[in-house]
């Protein structure tokens, strides 16, 4: 089998219901991307399972800026370091910014299409809305 060939196999780990997250299965999908979905929020998270995800991103985009507590300035996450933003993450996953996805060994915090792109070998295109919550998405929250 050559590379071209492999299937090519997404752990995606996503909020059960949300419209964004549906948006970026589908598109993976189209473009013959197995996935294997996972629900973020239930996740029994380590800090030594998380943070990879993190790796080399400032903190702004490690987190969720829909997330209620975010919005309302309960987390204020330029007060936090990196360790007890992470901390509260682990407590609560809500604030997590989605998805979550794992290409291999790569870890990755974020719908980054260019990433994705390479490291699947796809060419994927970018959506306006891609990574949006739209007002017509069915969200019970952020």
């Amino acid at each position: 089998m050559t590379a071209q060939a492999a299937v090519k196999t997404v752990i995606f780990y996503e909020k059960p219901g949300c419209g964004g997250n549906r948006r970026q299965k589908t598109l993976l999908q189209e473009h013959g991307i197995e996935l294997q979905v996972r629900d973020l929020l239930s996740t029994p998270w380590t800090r030594e399972r998380l943070e990879p995800f993190f790796a080399g991103l400032e903190k702004d985009a490690m987190v969720n800026a829909a997330a209620p507590k975010i919005k309302s300035g309960e987390v204020d996450v330029a007060a936090l370091s990196r360790d007890e933003l992470i901390e509260k993450m682990l407590a609560e996953p809500l604030l997590i910014k989605r998805p979550l996805l794992e290409v291999g060994e790569t870890r990755i915090c974020g719908f980054d299409i260019p990433r994705l792109n390479a490291l699947l070998d796809v060419g994927m295109p970018i959506p306006e809305t891609i990574n949006s919550c739209l007002k017509t998405d069915k969200c019970s929250s952020h």
